[in-house]
């Protein structure tokens, strides 16, 4: 009986040997096992780490350069501004210059056109003379028009006229009228009186009575001036007339006439001028 315990006791521990070495074993392989993933993952979360790390001083490098790209473009874009403030500047001084330049401009404009002006007035249309004759005359101290210097004055004159009224638009014609030095003997002049309703029209120039040679050549100015203003062909061009006595002063030339009581039939003439509208100074 004895015997066969001890049988099997040796059995048993026979039996328990190899379990401890199974288990054993088994621990280590396990230990190993985790050993080697515990290496494993020190080594994955290594290499991320570094990856991580290379990434991070990669995207450091670009971040630099962009800022540094950035840096660039506003400096650049500080200069560009520095730039338009300036064109701004020169476009200001530039305006200014055209503004400065249209008023000097515009004063040369006008005193062109003062000079014009000027030499027009300087280049003015001859003047019309009517000279006394055997076919176009006035009657010895009379201002009635006769026959022959009606249809001259109704057909060469009113075109001459006409011809210079195109060029000198705005100009105002001047009826002249000169006599010779003989004397208005006995005669009382009415003008006075009655060259005021002579010249609305209510008389006519017949009605007047000339004292003097300075009567008399207004008086026949006065004429030829209403005989223009009935023209049609001179209404419609809207002109002004105005009608002047010279009297005896003046010669055919412009010089002073001396004195000379006999008929002159070289100073008797209807002198017909354009001259442009008087201008308040």
């Amino acid at each position: 009986m004895r015997n066969r315990s001890r049988i099997i006791e040796n059995n048993l521990e026979l039996e328990v040997w190899p379990a401890f070495t199974d288990l054993m074993s088994n621990s280590f392989m396990i230990l190993s096992l985790l050993l080697l993933l515990a290496v494993i993952k020190s080594l994955f979360i290594e290499s991320i780490s570094d990856a991580n790390q290379n990434r991070a001083i990669k995207l450091e490098q670009e971040v630099s350069s962009l800022q540094n790209q950035l840096q660039q473009k506003t400096n650049e874009l500080i200069g560009l501004q520095g730039q338009v403030g300036n064109f701004k500047n020169q476009v200001t001084q530039l305006q200014g210059l055209v503004n400065t330049s249209k008023g000097e401009l515009q004063k040369k404009s006008n005193r062109v056109t003062e000079l014009e002006a000027e030499i027009k007035k300087l280049n003015s249309p001859p003047v019309i003379i009517i000279r006394d004759s055997k076919s176009r005359r006035f009657e010895s101290g009379s201002a009635e028009i006769s026959g022959n210097l009606k249809g001259f004055i109704e057909s060469d004159l009113v075109k001459q006229i006409e011809n210079f009224a195109k060029e000198y638009q705005g100009y105002i014609v001047e009826v002249i009228g000169h006599t010779d030095g003989q004397v208005n003997k006995g005669s009382t002049s009415n003008l006075d009186t009655q060259l005021e309703q002579v010249v609305k029209g209510n008389k006519s120039v017949s009605s007047l009575t000339a004292g003097s040679n300075a009567d008399l050549g207004l008086m026949r100015a006065l004429a030829v001036v209403q005989k223009m203003q009935k023209n049609s062909r001179l209404q419609e061009l809207g002109l002004q007339f105005r009608a002047y006595s010279a009297a005896q002063l003046y010669n055919p030339i412009g010089d002073y006439a001396e004195a000379n009581r006999n008929p002159d039939q070289s100073r008797r003439r209807i002198e017909v001028r354009f001259t442009p509208s008087a201008v308040e100074r």
